[in-house]
């Protein structure tokens, strides 16, 4: 008996491993270990992986093989890293700046082919059609260094951003030019060969950012509770796309970037969704792309003779060469100082993904041989390395720049003090007022949200309070999910409003978020008396909200700002909140003002580096401020600045704006802002 349980334990443990759950443990060991044990002596978590993977690939203690279970995950893995490259890509960053992330594009694909069809065909003797494919492989890159931006918390950099997007440039025109190739040996680049290409490519694209979106915008709208088959569906979508880009003639990644970029607006960088997105990416899917990677990679090649040994060497010095060319040309063309030109090249210098895609393909058509696919092999793993550990250094010494550079501006103070709270008076509005405030929140900011009930104090106040703190515990759960501290407090009062006056001052918070009050009576004309003694009692930044529909069905945010509004005290805070609002949802901003509030919001623009389209509209009519109604849509987000009585920018067209906002949008999404004040009346220069 014992024998046979020997017998049985030790075919279990027989190399390589084929118990499914075995192989599972492993691999989660793999991940969990590695980086740990690799940090201590400096070595990124990123190669450890690979390492790892050579390790136990095939090609060293042969524990596990490349098998279709193995190839399956890593080709999410392959396919998650380029969508999470596409939704975490600032698209107000990326189009203002287009025009670089082109010409990175330009100078990653044609300096790399340049340099490699001479060395291919005239120094390692190959043909023209194979020098070709391979210099074309040389122009690809595989973000395999991307997930390094986002531990350091720089993956909206400009240099990162150019990258990404020339990233996407270089490995489509690489494939496209695959998919001639095959093409023109399999039957020839007749015209219904390149009728075919251009035709699935339009279909495709159409379908992406045509389709995608208003299916996504309505699912999210419709099953707005429903977390879980939020997740779901953005993996179907991820999944259903890059297939459709099979089908259309290029690589499958091709597809899951153009996933993100279709996806990127409907999904808040701060939500819970892409919390869920990156954690999951993070811990599973991406750690096992690497390993895969490393299970390729065959060292033995460099004992097969010396030409293997100088294929592989060339191979690899070309590779590297082009790439750091094209982030130095790029760096002077564009005036990036050292540290962004090195991102840049640690990003790019990474082959793995699409050099794969275009080696394998043309070793298995017999247009390349085996020491181009074993030279291929050591290459990968030769600039995955180099790319980690480039662009880590990079990403710490930008870090380093920015806060040696930077200012402490009065805005940027106030964003890292920020206390938010939000009060409580309708349970219905809960998990839309909490994403708003969670969205506003700035993650420098050490305090929590402070999520606040008041009850009458009364003869059921214990009760009502008990009822309270276990009704709050929803927004715990909604938080955790954000990665967000939320600090929940039930108090009691004799007045509502007295109590969250008490409260915001107890807690030193600057920014008080209440929703729109349910109904208007003769008490409540303006926006209700709750609400009315809170502006009287407190001095902090007040936002009354309601959202007629989730954030993410928005299109526009329309500020309308009074004449003098820079000069409030609050000015600086709440302006940089709605920016913040903007840049997570992707949205344009529209600014209804005069010419001196202009050159105020502008400069608070600049200083808070908000990148998302800033337009403005001159606006001097006051005393007919509901002329603006035909300038407005449905789905825009209306933001009024308002302003308390003996206020500076106080004026009698302020008390008609909650009744007016009632009665004329009653379907619009809008907030009322009324700024800070300081009882020494105090004023605030921004300039």
């Amino acid at each position: 008996m014992e024998t046979s349980f020997f017998e049985h334990l030790a075919h279990e443990f027989k190399t390589p491993l084929t118990n499914p759950v075995l192989v599972f443990s492993l691999i989660l060991f793999i991940i969990l270990l590695a980086p740990l044990l690799l940090s201590r002596i400096k070595v990124p978590g990123i190669i450890g992986l690979i390492i790892c993977g050579v390790l136990i690939g095939p090609h060293g203690l042969n524990f596990l093989t490349r098998n279709s279970a193995v190839e399956l995950f890593s080709t999410i893995g392959l396919l998650y890293i380029m969508f999470i490259a596409g939704l975490e890509l600032d698209l107000n960053e990326f189009k203002k700046n287009k025009y670089k992330s082109l010409l990175f594009g330009f100078f990653t694909f044609i300096i790399p082919l340049a340099i490699g069809f001479p060395v291919c065909h005239y120094i390692l003797q190959y043909n023209a059609t194979a020098s070709f494919l391979t210099a074309s492989m040389f122009a690809t890159h595989t973000l395999v260094a991307y997930p390094i931006m986002g531990k350091y918390g720089i993956s909206k950099n400009q240099a990162v951003a150019i990258t990404v997007g020339g990233t996407i440039l270089t490995d489509t025109a690489v494939l496209v030019i695959l998919a001639v190739i095959m093409g023109s040996k399999q039957g020839g680049l007749t015209e219904a060969f390149w009728i075919r290409l251009a035709s699935s490519l339009a279909i495709f694209s159409a379908i992406m950012f045509l389709v995608i979106p208003r299916v996504a915008k309505w699912f999210f709208s419709k099953l707005e509770s429903e977390k879980t088959s939020h997740y779901i569906f953005v993996l179907s979508v991820v999944f259903f796309s890059a297939f459709l880009a099979e089908v259309a003639g290029v690589e499958p990644i091709i597809g899951a970037f153009v996933a993100g970029l279709a996806l990127n607006p409907l999904i808040p960088h701060s939500s819970a969704l892409m919390n869920r997105i990156e954690f999951i990416g993070n811990a599973i899917f991406i750690p096992f792309f690497l390993i895969s990677v490393g299970m390729l990679v065959n060292v033995r090649v460099i004992m097969n003779g010396p030409t293997a040994l100088i294929v592989a060497f060339t191979l690899t010095i070309v590779a590297i060469s082009g790439k750091w060319l094209a982030a130095f040309f790029t760096q002077l063309v564009c005036r990036y100082n050292k540290s962004q030109r090195n991102l840049i090249f640690g990003l790019s210098s990474a082959h793995a993904a699409a050099t794969l895609a275009v080696i394998l393909v043309g070793f298995n058509a017999k247009i390349l041989d085996e020491n181009i696919l074993n030279g291929t092999i050591i290459l990968i793993l030769a600039t995955c390395v180099i790319s980690s550990f480039v662009s880590e250094s990079a990403a710490k010494q930008t870090i380093v720049e920015a806060e040696e550079g930077s200012l402490v501006m009065p805005v940027q103070e106030n964003l890292r003090t920020e206390h938010l709270l939000l009060p409580i008076t309708n349970l219905t509005t809960l998990e839309r007022m909490l994403e708003f405030t969670l969205l506003l929140k700035d993650k420098s900011s050490p305090h929590p949200i402070t999520v606040l009930s008041v009850v009458p104090n009364n003869t059921e106040a214990e009760q009502n309070l008990a009822k309270a703190k276990k009704e709050l515990e929803a927004t715990v759960k909604i938080a955790a999910a954000h990665e967000t501290d939320v600090q929940v407090m039930a108090t009691i009062d004799y007045n509502i409003a007295q109590g969250i006056a008490r409260i915001s001052r107890e807690i030193m918070a600057d920014s008080i978020i209440v929703s729109w009050p349910k109904r208007a009576t003769i008490l409540e004309r303006y926006i209700g008396d709750k609400t009315e003694t809170i502006l009287n009692k407190t001095n902090k930044n007040i936002f009354i909200c309601h959202f007629e529909t989730p954030l993410i069905s928005q299109k526009r945010i329309r500020i309308i700002g009074l004449p003098l509004a820079e000069l409030e005290v609050g000015f600086p805070v709440w302006l940089s909140k709605i920016f913040k609002l903007a840049v997570e949802l992707s949205l344009p901003v529209g600014c209804y003002c005069n010419h001196k509030t202009r050159e105020a919001i502008s400069y608070i623009a600049s200083q808070t580096s908000a990148g998302m389209p800033l337009e403005f509209f001159n606006f001097t009519n006051w005393e007919d401020l509901w002329s603006l109604t035909q300038n407005f849509q449905s789905q825009d987000l209306l933001v009024f600045a308002a302003a308390r009585k003996e206020s500076i920018s106080y004026r009698k067209v302020v008390d008609t704006i909650p009744n007016k906002l009632k009665k004329d949008f009653p379907d619009f999404s809008k907030i009322i802002i009324y700024p800070e004040r300081h009882d020494s009346n105090q004023i605030y220069d921004v300039y």
